[in-house]
This record gives C-alpha cells, sequence and structure tokens, in this order.
C-alpha cells in the first residue's frame, strides 16, 4: 500500500508514492531518478548511499522513505549549482581522489556535513569523520588531502 510523501530535495519540493518499507536509497534512485546516491553494502557499512537529511550525513540504505516525509534532502546532484562544482567536488578531481568513483558521492557529502560542522578540521577529525565511508581504491590519503584542502579555504 503505497503512501505519498514531501520532501524537498536539492532545493525542490517533491512529492511522491513510497511503500511503507522502500528505502530512501530506492525513493532516490528509482522514485527521483537521482542515481549518484550508489547501494554498496545494503546494510550501513560501506557509505555508498550516504545523503544529508536536515544537514546531517545518513546511510540513505538504513532509512525508510517514509520517515523522511517533510524533512530536506540534499544528494550529491544538489552540490552541483549554476554551472559550477562544489569546492569539494572540485577538489577531489584537482587532488586526485577519485578512481572508480563509486565512493565518492557519499565521501563528499560525509565531507561536506563535516565542514559545515566543522570548517577547519584537523586530519584526525578528517580521517574519524569518513571512517564510515569505504574506498577501496584510493588508500584515503588523497581524499583527506582534498577535504582539508576545502576545509583550509
Amino acid at each position: 500500500m503505497r503512501k505519498p510523501i514531501k520532501l524537498r530535495v536539492n532545493g525542490q519540493e517533491r512529492e511522491i508514492m513510497v511503500e511503507p518499507r522502500q528505502t530512501l536509497l530506492d525513493a532516490l534512485r528509482y522514485d527521483l531518478g537521482l542515481t549518484g546516491t550508489k547501494e554498496g553494502c545494503g546494510d550501513g557499512n560501506c557509505g555508498s548511499c550516504t545523503v544529508l537529511l536536515n544537514g546531517q550525513a545518513v546511510n540513505s540504505c538504513l532509512v525508510f522513505a517514509i520517515e523522511v516525509d517533510g524533512q530536506e534532502i540534499t544528494t550529491i546532484e544538489g552540490l552541483y549549482q549554476r554551472g559550477n562544482l562544489h569546492p569539494l567536488q572540485q577538489a577531489f578531481i584537482d587532488e586526485g581522489a577519485v578512481q572508480c568513483g563509486f565512493c565518492t558521492p557519499g565521501m563528499i557529502l560525509t565531507a561536506k556535513a563535516l565542514l559545515d560542522s566543522n570548517p577547519h578540521p584537523t586530519e584526525a577529525q578528517v580521517r574519524l569523520a569518513i571512517a564510515g565511508n569505504l574506498c577501496r581504491c584510493t588508500g584515503y590519503d588523497k581524499i583527506v588531502r582534498a577535504i582539508l584542502k576545502v576545509g583550509a579555504v
């Protein structure tokens, strides 16, 4: 039995019909066509599905879509504004922190949540913040450098 929900996604008011046990991840990808959010593990261990829910980083595979009725969601697509990449997106490119790219959207949104709450984190704080986001390609050093580069601005 599908239920209507209203939410603000990337600054736009949206209304969709969701199943009671449908995840936010599936609603974003399949109902709204926002495929930047990736499913890696489906059980909250990899961080690939990270989005911002009211400014806080959450694993969208662990949140039911029905729970976000009336809430604000930001996906990786929402960071690209007026033809410009977000500074984190650009820093990831500049520092070579993007390899296969599968973890990148979740990593960037986790970094954004960190920088929004702590604009000048230490390296240790960055590493702790991204600890729930797995990357099998980069070894994390380039990712950390990219986040610190934006934090230093």
